[in-house]
């Protein structure tokens, strides 16, 4: 496969490019970055020297097409809707790591406040989280990478909606990220003596990735009702990692186990989910640098309601690796292609 990362010099397009080294099948063919065009990503990156020789590029269409059946796009929102049209139209298939393409036009000028991208394109766009739409990404001109935030949180709660065991509208979703998650981009709010020994909430039912996740739990929710969620985000003072905490009131009598045994069948094709045993739990630590998503849940007895716990680097599942993912599956390659490492504990 002959691959074009765009947004190369960012921290996600920065893990793509780490992550491609490994796969057997990619060769990098263009790296672009508008802003630095002309550099040597080693010269950028000086950790890359040996690893990758490039010159970063214009994004161009064109001169995508002309080396590269495969688009990586790891810009900002809000720039891909203007690229992505271009790159369609001259054959190339596309992974948008950005948000641009994950919600109908009416929700994304909502909540992003940007124009969003013809309603043609966004009708060509496929959901791109694997454990849940792999047989439609597979045939996929262009796929919607998942937000980070929405990653670990559906993959915590899908067996449970689509199964009916808990009512969707009770859900509350306690949710961490690591600074990274804010980009490279310099924010006020993100820098060290702002972040360091501080622990805080930011955008409170407000945050861009919430009607996402509603799309997704609505979409699979038996009994067709739409979904909506209490969602609150925090600013963690380190540099990568997501962990999810979701409650929600049971439709039933279960136990843990009763729920560990619907997970383990919901994903027991889905390599980069680990189930915990009962009363073991994730930590970003156990994910950190990989592709793997870990839960771990509880049913309270008492209050009859359910704890599940998801965790993610949000650079890779949350962004990187999981587009590698589907980008194996557009490539008709396991997904466990180029993606298959141990974290990396310290």
């Amino acid at each position: 496969m002959q691959i074009a990362i765009l947004g190369a010099t960012g921290y996600t397009g920065l893990e793509v490019v780490r992550l491609l080294q490994k796969h057997p099948e990619a060769e990098v063919t263009y790296v672009s970055s508008d802003s630095q065009a002309g550099a040597d990503l080693s010269d950028v990156y000086p950790h890359l020297r040996g690893v990758l020789a490039h010159t970063l590029q214009p994004a161009d269409p064109a001169e995508i097409a002309k080396v590269a059946d495969f688009a990586l796009v790891a810009l900002p929102s809000g720039i891909s809707t203007g690229l992505v049209p271009g790159l369609l139209e001259a054959g190339v298939r596309v992974i948008d790591l950005a948000g641009d393409h994950r919600l109908p036009s009416e929700d994304y000028a909502t909540w992003y406040k940007k124009t969003p991208p013809s309603s043609a394109v966004l009708d060509s766009a496929v959901y791109g989280l694997p454990e849940l739409y792999a047989s439609r990404i597979a045939d996929a001109k262009l796929i919607a990478n998942p937000g980070c935030y929405p990653t670990a949180t559906l993959l915590s709660l899908l067996p449970l909606v689509k199964n009916g065991l808990i009512d969707p509208q009770s859900l509350i979703i306690d949710a961490k990220s690591g600074v990274s998650g804010a980009g490279k981009a310099l924010s006020a709010g993100t820098h060290f003596v702002e972040v360091n020994e501080n622990f805080k909430a930011y955008k409170v039912g407000e945050h861009q990735h919430i009607p996402e996740i509603e799309r997704v739990l609505t979409d699979v929710n038996p009994n067709g009702e739409r979904v909506t969620i209490s969602f609150t985000t925090h600013l963690v003072p380190m540099i990568r990692g997501i962990l999810t905490t979701s409650y929600a009131s049971l439709t039933g009598s279960y136990s843990t186990e009763d729920l560990l045994a619907v997970y383990r069948e919901f994903y027991r094709d889905a390599p980069f989910v680990r189930l915990h045993a009962a009363g073991s739990w994730p930590q970003t630590r156990d994910v950190s640098a990989s592709n793997y998503c870990d839960i771990g849940l509880r049913v309270d007895p008492r209050t009859k309601r359910v704890t599940v716990i998801g965790c993610i680097d949000n650079l890779v599942k949350g962004a990187a690796g999981q587009a590698i993912q589907n980008l194996n599956l557009l490539a008709g390659l396991p997904e466990t292609t180029g993606l298959a490492t141990a974290p990396v504990y310290l």
